[in-house]
């Protein structure tokens, strides 16, 4: 049986996850946003189905996927709640917006599923994690809902206490390594390399570490040994690393944004 997903929202995650099921056929795709060149886009390249409005989308669908900013989710989903039911599930991208709180502003008509996917997503490669919680949800939706979402990467169900940990360590996690890039990059500059072939290079790095880390048998701290010769250039800059506390900086870095998340969701 088709299902149909709709998308209150197609901007840059809503649109990765269209542009990820759009190969199934077993799934119909809607869509509503203000910016209609992303909907006519969309439409012709990925067969989205456009509505003119949120409420049209909400009758029309079985899923209906909230991709808007934090700030715009509280009256986008009071205008849905008349229609919706126990046959219809909200799934909520939103940042930083409780389980609770859609429970509270759907007045408990419908099953709500909480997911929260990181940039990387928009390539194909996100770690996304899933809050199966809410009391509503079917066997049905518990095996949907992760499925749909491993078109753009991986996917951990997770209760929803253990979400301000993801978003420490994977939410926020991007912009680490951009910032780490960055610092790799600017070395090699300074050493002399062009900035383009410095930014070529940390790129290749970073690609081909992160694609033996998966595929090695080996743990990541292994792997670091293997590059770690006795007396050599390596070990010499892992020091000074160690020497600097570097790795506690990062680990109290995480937890920064592991307190702040908890911050944003307690207002």
């Amino acid at each position: 049986m088709t299902k149909k997903i709709g998308f209150i929202g197609v901007g840059n995650m809503g649109s990765a996850i269209v542009k990820g099921l759009a190969s199934r056929d077993d799934i119909e795709l809607h869509g509503v946003d203000f910016n209609k060149a992303n909907l006519e886009r969309l439409n012709r390249e990925h067969g989205l189905i456009v509505h003119e409005s949120a409420t049209d989308l909400a009758k029309a669908c079985d899923y209906i996927v909230l991709a808007v900013k934090p700030q715009h989710a509280e009256p986008v989903v009071k205008e849905l709640t008349p229609l919706l039911d126990k046959g219809k599930c909200l799934i909520a991208i939103c940042a930083g917006i409780p389980l609770s709180t859609y429970e509270d502003w759907t007045e408990d008509r419908c099953p709500v599923v909480r997911i929260m996917p990181n940039t990387p997503a928009l390539v194909g490669h996100g770690v996304s994690a899933v809050c199966l919680d809410n009391h509503n949800l079917t066997d049905e939706i518990k095996a949907l809902v992760p499925e749909l979402f491993a078109s753009i990467g991986q996917v951990h169900v997770l209760p929803e206490k253990l979400f301000d940990a993801f978003t420490g360590v994977i939410g926020s996690g991007p912009a680490y390594v951009f910032y780490f890039m960055e610092a790799m990059i600017e070395s090699g500059v300074a050493l002399g390399l062009t900035r383009a072939q410095s930014v070529e290079m940390v790129k290749g790095l970073f690609l081909g570490s992160a694609v033996m880390a998966e595929q090695s048998e080996h743990s990541v701290s292994e792997l670091r040994e293997m590059v770690t010769s006795p007396g050599g250039t390596t070990i010499r800059a892992l020091m000074h690393f160690d020497r600097q506390a570097l790795r506690g900086d990062i680990i109290d870095g995480v937890f920064e944004s592991y307190y702040r998340s908890i911050e944003l969701g307690d207002q």
